[in-house]
């Protein structure tokens, strides 16, 4: 039988560097020297933007764990790299040497604490006294062994196409969205509802704007997939749903006119989320709004050169994985 230890036994628990996040400047994943940044959230690792680097702050370590303290209380995460943070937001930095499996291991003890908290009850005071195991059963260190294996090879694969391509930007032409797509609703499904009819094998699509739109899977669908989706309530977010699929209030379809494979489906929802800057809370990405805008694309004899989109999708990495 595993013995149950207190937390502050296999970790030293600190406060994170407690940064607000307005007060930093904002730059992409792929941009140098990025840092991420990660706050309360439950989602996304705990990322909620990168940052840049700042000389006078240091980062917190990286093959720690970040712990909401507040917020979403608990929501634990594995941080393989250094990263600010926001307030209530602690670091667990072990007190011996620990693999990547065994810290996985223990983001799901942590979090499995959650239901004792509530935004009333944080979990500032009593974090380190929480019980966890002492040691990670072989045959979990076993079996998420072989799992980070797999995926690991999965992220080496070479793209489909092992050949560079480069988007000549400046040729590309404005095509309106309405000629490329049927743009139209999808019927609401309430939460109610859906949690009645039980787990399932479809994705119910809503308006966040993570995990491509997917809040849960549930065993019923309205809509046909192979579609891309928008929020039309908060950031107009864009994604492609292969699947057949509930649907949430405000979550718009485009229906495409022409024949969409998963490569150039992807290529659209990168171009529709560079999109996302001419829409808020005050200007939504309603289906009127959608039916007059145009969007650059590749263009050949006069149409969307849909052959050299899909060839680029195919070029980067992790094309197989599509």
């Amino acid at each position: 039988m595993n013995d149950l230890v207190k937390l502050s036994e296999i970790f030293d628990v600190i406060y994170g560097v407690n940064l607000e996040l307005v007060h930093i400047e904002q730059c992409t994943s792929t941009t140098e020297n990025a840092i991420p940044f990660v706050s309360r959230t439950e989602k996304n690792n705990g990322v909620s933007a990168y940052v840049y680097e700042m000389i006078d702050v240091e980062p917190n370590p990286k093959h720690t764990l970040s712990v909401a303290g507040g917020g979403s209380v608990l929501s634990t995460f594995y941080q393989p790299k250094p990263y600010y943070s926001g307030r209530d937001l602690y670091v667990l930095i072990p007190k011996k040497e620990l693999s990547v499996v065994e810290m996985l291991f223990y983001t799901k003890c942590i979090s499995s604490n959650k239901y004792k908290y509530s935004y009333g009850r944080q979990a500032n005071k009593t974090m380190k006294d929480l019980l966890i195991p002492k040691n990670v059963p072989n045959q979990i260190i076993k079996k998420l062994s072989n799992f980070k294996t797999d995926l690991e090879l999965n992220l080496k694969q070479k793209p489909v196409l092992d050949k560079k391509l480069k988007l000549d930007i400046d040729n590309w032409k404005l095509f309106p969205l309405l000629d490329l797509f049927t743009i139209t609703g999808s019927k609401t499904t309430p939460k109610q509802e859906l949690e009645e009819i039980g787990s399932g094998m479809f994705p119910n699509v809503t308006t966040q704007a993570t995990n491509n739109g997917v809040d849960n899977f549930y065993d019923v669908h309205t809509e046909d997939g192979n579609v891309l989706t928008v929020d039309s309530a908060v950031l107009g977010y864009c994604s492609f749903q292969p699947l057949k699929f509930s649907a949430s209030d405000h979550v718009e379809k485009l229906i495409p006119k022409f024949e969409m494979n998963n490569y150039i489906a992807m290529f659209f929802v990168t171009i529709m989320n560079l999109e996302k800057y001419r829409y808020n809370y005050g200007r939504k990405a309603s289906q009127t709004r959608m039916k007059t805008i145009s969007i650059k694309l590749p263009e050949k004899n006069g149409k969307p050169n849909f052959s050299l989109m899909e060839k680029y999708i195919k070029s980067l990495p992790y094309s197989k994985s599509l």
